[in-house]
């Protein structure tokens, strides 16, 4: 290939990338359309299917479950990186709801009752109606709100960073320049966090049950790459892999494991049956548990999609799930 042919194809390959964005809206009113197509899915531990496990025992045996409220669990290691800001979620206290909510709890809101308490506000000042005749103002009844009997709270106390890392680096090539050259290397680092838990009796203010876990988490980066002249031609390739396990699953699922054995205990679940005897024994159970958690059951009784439904990534997306392109497209099913 001729010198001009190269600049004319790197001009050609230039212009072919314009095509993806443009200075001026399109008929769409957008620049350009987004990459990334990835259904919406659950968000599973490996400890989310013995905490469904547990809700369906606790069903099936008839365990009334008791009134927890989730409290402040904070992130107290103090990292902070000044590009990305903190580096240890901020939200455990919501990954601790749903885990109580796939644990089969009864929960009371007590971590964000700001709506609430404006709402009894206005309650109270006589300026809500419920949509009854005569514009009837909502009652403010004595014992109206359920108390919770145990309330949860912790924090996140440990990120350690580079616990342990390993690496290696290899080059391989010819004395003679023109030769071809090869490079390889690999590193493996571990890091940790940990966190801190307690239940405790909203009555007497006792702590009835403290869990402290760590996770490790593994990350790893391959490369390769190999350098050669070729009729008159240089070639430097390279290619590698950089992956890390998630830190924030590593927190959701230290939570779920100190739910999972929260539950078991409140529930009385013997230490030798920590989910398989307790899926045979709800086997065939109609239930609204599911890794992502549950609704509360409609007064009339009808049915919800609230179980496996709610996993399938497929559902109600309109590249995937067939009745919805049809209603998209005018068509009745």
């Amino acid at each position: 290939m001729t010198k001009r042919a190269r600049i004319l194809a790197a001009v050609a390959g230039a212009l072919a990338l314009t095509g993806c964005i443009t200075p001026y809206a399109q008929s769409n009113g957008l620049y350009t359309s987004p990459i990334g197509n990835a259904p919406v899915t659950a968000n599973p531990t490996p400890y989310s299917a013995a905490l469904v496990c547990m809700a369906d025992y606790a069903r099936s045996s008839g365990i009334t479950a008791p009134r927890i409220a989730v409290g402040r669990v904070l992130d107290y290691t103090g990292k902070y990186d000044i590009e990305g800001g903190r580096q240890i979620t901020q939200g455990a206290s919501l990954m601790a709801i749903s885990a109580f909510a796939k644990a089969g709890a009864r929960q009371v809101e007590r971590f964000d009752t700001s709506v609430g308490e404006l709402e009894l506000k206005y309650a109270n000042n006589k300026l809500i109606s419920d949509g009854k005749e005569n514009n009837e103002f909502r009652q403010i009844l004595a014992g109206s709100i359920p108390g919770s009997d145990y309330y949860f709270v912790g924090g996140i106390t440990e990120l350690n960073s580079n616990i342990r890392s390993i690496g290696a680096d290899a080059f391989v090539g010819d004395l003679d320049p023109a030769d071809a050259k090869g490079r390889a290397g690999f590193k493996l680092f571990v890091i940790n966090v940990g966190v801190d838990l307690r239940l405790v009796d909203t009555r007497t203010l006792e702590v009835v049950d403290v869990i402290s876990y760590q996770k490790q988490i593994i990350g790893r980066e391959l490369s390769a790459g190999i350098f050669d002249f070729a009729n008159g031609n240089v070639f430097d390739v390279g290619a590698g892999e950089r992956a890390m396990e998630p830190i924030q699953l590593a927190v959701r699922s230290t939570i779920e494991r100190a739910v999972l054995e929260m539950t078991a205990n409140l529930y009385g679940v013997q230490n030798s049956e920590p989910c398989g005897g307790l899926a045979e024994d709800s086997k065939g159970l109609m239930t609204a548990q599911s890794v992502t958690g549950k609704a509360v059951t409609r007064t009339d009784g009808a049915m919800t999609s609230d179980a496996s439904v709610r996993t399938d990534p497929n559902r109600f997306n309109a590249n995937r799930d067939g009745g919805i392109k049809a209603a998209l497209r005018g068509r009745k099913n």
